[in-house]
């Protein structure tokens, strides 16, 4: 029997939102599928052995200076850094989880902060403002099929300001998955717009390779269908 274990990054964040959903996905999967011969397994990750048996990982919403600050004290950035970067396994960043994945991040306070990388964009933390400003937003994300909004919470979410070459590296190029119309009339003067080269709206969502990355917070909703996509994606390459 195949068996897939999934890890969430559980230093500081919404990682138990993320491990109710993945335990919802992966019901629905065993349940539409028929894939009774895989056994899914999802664990908290919060040292180097628990990530070392992770098939995939995500990493949560949350303040990425603190899982930052706490990865590198409790000597689990490197690992992060090999898993994602060296041995290419899935990863999925949500929101803080897609700003520690980036290559670059503008916005952060004096002195920068440590990021894992493996993600060749620039990313611009608190993009659309204070907590005070948080929103919701129908998505349309077309890696989804089914035609139906997605809801999107955005909780002073970071966006992809700027895609960077790889043509020097042998990393395969970044993919838009999906972009947020509409906000760049609506955001307070001073505040920073992505690079997005048209009007099209700011980046939200991004994949190259074995990373995806995304500025809102799926976990913070009852809908498991990303979840679900994501984990069809890793099965689909066992």
């Amino acid at each position: 029997m195949l068996s897939l274990t999934i890890g969430v990054l559980a230093l500081q964040g919404g990682f138990s939102e993320h491990v109710d959903l993945v335990h919802k996905a992966t019901e629905y999967i065993s349940s539409t599928d028929g894939i009774s011969k895989t056994k899914f397994n999802c664990i908290e990750v919060r040292t180097e052995e628990q990530l070392s048996q992770c098939n995939g990982l995500i990493i949560p919403g949350g303040e990425s200076t603190t899982i930052s600050f706490v990865a590198a004290q409790s000597g689990l950035l490197e690992p992060l850094r090999h898993f994602v970067k060296v041995q290419k396994r899935p990863v999925w960043g949500t929101c803080a989880g897609l700003i520690l994945l980036s290559d670059e991040a503008n916005a952060t306070k004096k002195g920068g902060q440590e990021l894992i990388g493996g993600l060749a964009v620039r990313v611009h933390r608190n993009h659309f403002g204070r907590q005070i400003e948080s929103f919701e937003s129908g998505l349309d994300l077309p890696f989804l099929h089914d035609g139906e909004p997605f809801p999107g919470v955005f909780i002073r979410a970071p966006v992809v300001e700027e895609i960077i070459s790889t043509s020097q590296d042998e990393r395969p190029p970044v993919q838009v998955l999906a972009k947020l119309p509409g906000r760049v009339d609506k955001m307070k003067p001073g505040l920073s717009q992505a690079n997005t080269k048209d009007d099209s709206g700011d980046i939200i969502a991004v994949r190259q390779g074995n990373i995806l990355g995304m500025s809102f917070h799926p976990e913070l909703t009852k809908d498991a269908r990303i979840h679900v996509w994501w984990l069809r994606e890793i099965l689909h390459q066992q």
